[in-house]
């Protein structure tokens, strides 16, 4: 009877099969399974050790549809390459795990099309909640709304959406990052300060921009830099930012780049065109990657603390499914960011 079972195991035999190749009820292989205290430990080993003959797996998807609880949690990120979301990610994976959730990884590759495809496979998938980082071009929200009418806690963060759009939110303190950037640039001196940006559809480039200018207004009574790019932040763009900026009469000596791997790029567009770092020009960037420590020179940047980040999101995301729904509106959390003074600047 045993070898009948195990030449089924491709089938993924069921309790019920367990129960039957060991003689058992099925409800004292479901209570081994799941290690209850009142079932005998010699009992429990007998059950494990058939349910590996046999290739058992259980579903965890089905017992979840059972209690109307799946224990999986869904993420939807820009890129996991880039180096704040795979910290971030890296956290809030481990710090779930130890609640027992699993985490599920949807990339959008920042293509508002896939972002939408992944909300929806996401809530047929019957996630407890869900996680969102949205894309550089996102203007349309209403893919998530399903989420909030079946009252699924949503929870965006870093690029979130506008706040006419009522949700729950965790950003950074992007303004602070973008005048901390400024600050620094006009304190060691530069006048002709230029900054490379991403798109102003974006939440977090509309408020390191605004800090920017913020600081060079107050410190320099400035409206707004001469030498502003908004693009892509592709390597391609920045270089032909570059060559715009340098071509002019009034070259930078300053250059906030929002964007570490945009700031690399920097580094080697002024070392192939002989521009010294930092004499000639002062370079910020943003992320605090860590490239920005070994290359030479090494870059001052902006430190977003993904760690602390990560740890906010799970406490807030853990609150939201612990407690019932509310339409009380939550102020956005902001978590600090900070400037390391580096070699370039």
């Amino acid at each position: 009877m045993i070898q009948q079972f195990m030449k089924d195991s491709q089938q993924h035999n069921t309790i019920l099969d367990l129960a039957a190749a060991l003689n058992l009820s099925p409800a004292t292989v479901s209570r081994a399974l799941n290690n209850t205290s009142y079932v005998k430990k010699e009992t429990k080993e007998r059950v494990l050790e058939m349910a590996l003959k046999l290739g058992y797996r259980k579903n965890k998807m089905a017992a979840g549809l059972r209690n109307n609880k799946t224990n999986t949690i869904g993420l939807i990120l820009p890129k996991i390459s880039m180096y704040f979301h795979a910290e971030v990610v890296t956290v809030v994976q481990n710090l779930l795990h130890a609640k027992g959730y699993n985490l599920i990884i949807g990339q959008s590759n920042d293509d508002p099309g896939m972002e939408k495809e992944l909300a929806e496979t996401f809530f047929s998938s019957r996630v407890d909640a869900i996680i969102v980082s949205c894309t550089l071009e996102t203007e349309d929200f209403s893919p998530f709304d399903i989420f909030s009418t079946h009252q699924i806690p949503i929870l965006f963060y870093d690029r979130v959406p506008p706040e006419t759009y009522r949700a729950r939110v965790i950003k950074g303190d992007d303004f602070n990052g973008g005048f901390l950037a400024g600050k620094h640039l006009v304190e060691a001196g530069c006048k002709h300060i230029g900054m490379i940006n991403g798109p102003m559809t974006s939440n977090i480039y509309e408020a390191r921009a605004a800090g920017f200018i913020a600081a060079l207004r107050m410190l320099q009574g400035k409206e707004e830099p001469k030498l502003f790019f908004q693009q892509q932040l592709q390597a391609e763009e920045t270089r032909e930012a570059l060559k715009k900026m340098f071509k002019g009469k009034s070259k930078p000596d300053g250059l906030f780049v929002t964007s570490d791997r945009n700031a690399v790029t920097v580094l080697q567009y002024a070392k192939e065109n002989g521009i010294k770092i930092p004499q000639e020009l002062r370079l910020v960037g943003y992320s605090n990657d860590p490239v920005t420590a070994v290359v030479s020179p090494s870059i001052t940047t902006i430190d977003q603390y993904p760690a602390l980040f990560g740890e906010k999101l799970v406490a807030t995301l853990m609150e939201m499914i612990e407690s019932p729904p509310t339409d009380e509106y939550q102020p956005a959390v902001i978590t600090p960011v900070s400037l390391i003074e580096r070699e370039s600047a």
